[in-house]
């Protein structure tokens, strides 16, 4: 079957979106949320006669769920893409959703009002051509993947899916795989004491310098050790210290957050564990040593077999389209789609062509935006009937 998409609404919906502030407060505190990107999309889809609920999660953060619902019998699919961006720092125009040889830029242009901005021409399509399928199409517009995934964790609570497909951007491949990541806190305890008194005085910070050292070898042994085909190897890194009170004083307690990236395999439990190992190995060399460690926060990694039924169906609708059959990718980031598969519904990563997420110049291929409208229209029409 052939789709056809409304080229217009799709390039004037990617604007509207860009145009709109939805900056994520967790990140840049006092930005607006989600609450008017929510409405617009709200707005768009009740055009349509489209079922949509805005769901309210507080303080201006709100989801968007809409359905078309299907006949019975048949299989129901979500697409789901995330509201909220990172900030603007240093950006010279980051709403202006500019134009310029084919491709529009401004802050969340590729991450991922382009997949917001599909998901809806997508559902215009299948409205507008009148056909009936048998299981349920969702469109999930979510808060807050970008700092904590509110959003999808409330929404796997009241909705549910056979399949999904996360417009995050992939350059029009088709994403199997993404890393997960636990976050640690590692303290030292030392002794305060004036800077002169040795003798009464454990530096913290010194004590913490000792593990530091460990992680670089361990952070060498993770790169050399078992791999994923798609993802590569695990990593750590250590973004945050913190020791120290004033000079000329031994710190009493020295703290680091630890950010350890996961692949498929790999559990939470067994990595604290291993980290524990290394605190018990430096204790049992100098009595004075005392450190704790404790979970901050646990994302686990996904991956999706290439032989499932999802998988096989945006790969035979991205032929169609493209003319090609797309490659199998992973991401080395976490994305909302660990919790969706969780959730029970078999998730696919499918998203458009650009380049600059997070940095000081992001863009899209708007052609890749259009293409993609398509690939979704497709795949929901043959996955649902």
């Amino acid at each position: 079957m052939n789709v056809t998409i409304e080229e217009q609404y799709v390039l004037k919906t990617l604007q509207d979106l860009v145009r709109i502030n939805s900056i994520n407060p967790m990140l840049v505190p006092g930005s607006p949320a989600e609450l008017e990107i929510g409405n617009y999309i709200k707005d768009q889809l009740r055009e349509m006669h489209v079922d949509t609920k805005l769901c309210e999660l507080g303080s201006g953060r709100v989801n968007v769920v809409a359905v078309i619902a299907g006949l019975g019998g048949g299989k129901s699919l979500m697409f789901n893409g995330h509201m909220d961006t990172v900030g603007v720092h240093g950006m010279r125009d980051p709403f202006s959703a500019e134009i310029r040889g084919g491709k529009l830029y401004g802050r969340g242009a590729q991450d991922m009002k382009s997949g917001l901005a599909a998901m809806l021409a997508a559902i215009k399509t299948i409205v507008d051509s009148s056909v009936r399928l048998k299981g349920d199409v969702i469109l999930a517009a979510v808060a807050d993947e970008e700092h904590g995934s509110i959003g999808t964790e409330a929404l796997v609570k009241v909705c549910k899916a056979d399949a999904a497909i996360v417009t995050e951007p992939t350059d029009l491949e088709i994403c199997l795989a993404h890393k997960g990541f636990c976050v640690f806190e590692i303290e030292t305890k030392g002794r305060a004491a004036h800077g002169g008194c040795y003798m009464d005085g454990i530096d913290a910070n010194l004590h913490m310098g000792r593990i530091l050292a460990e992680l670089d070898k361990h952070s060498s042994q993770l790169h050399e050790g078992r791999k994923h085909p798609l993802l590569g190897s695990p990593s750590l890194l250590v973004p945050l210290v913190s020791g120290g009170t004033h000079q000329f004083v031994y710190p009493d307690k020295c703290t680091i957050s630890l950010e350890r990236r996961t692949i498929p395999g790999e559990s939470s439990g067994e990595i604290e564990a291993g980290l524990q190992e290394i605190l018990n190995k430096l204790a049992s060399e100098d009595p004075r040593f005392n450190a704790t460690i404790r979970t901050a926060m646990v994302r686990d990694p996904y991956e999706i077999s290439p032989d499932s039924e999802i998988v096989k169906i945006v790969e035979a609708a991205a032929g169609q389209v493209l003319g090609r059959i797309p490659a199998h990718i992973g991401h080395p980031w976490w994305e909302d789609s660990a919790l969706i598969a969780e959730s029970g519904a078999s998730t696919v990563i499918f998203g458009a062509r650009g380049a600059g997420l997070h940095t000081t110049e992001e863009w899209v291929e708007i052609q890749s935006v259009m293409d993609l409208a398509r690939i979704l229209a497709l795949s929901a029409i043959n996955y649902c009937s």
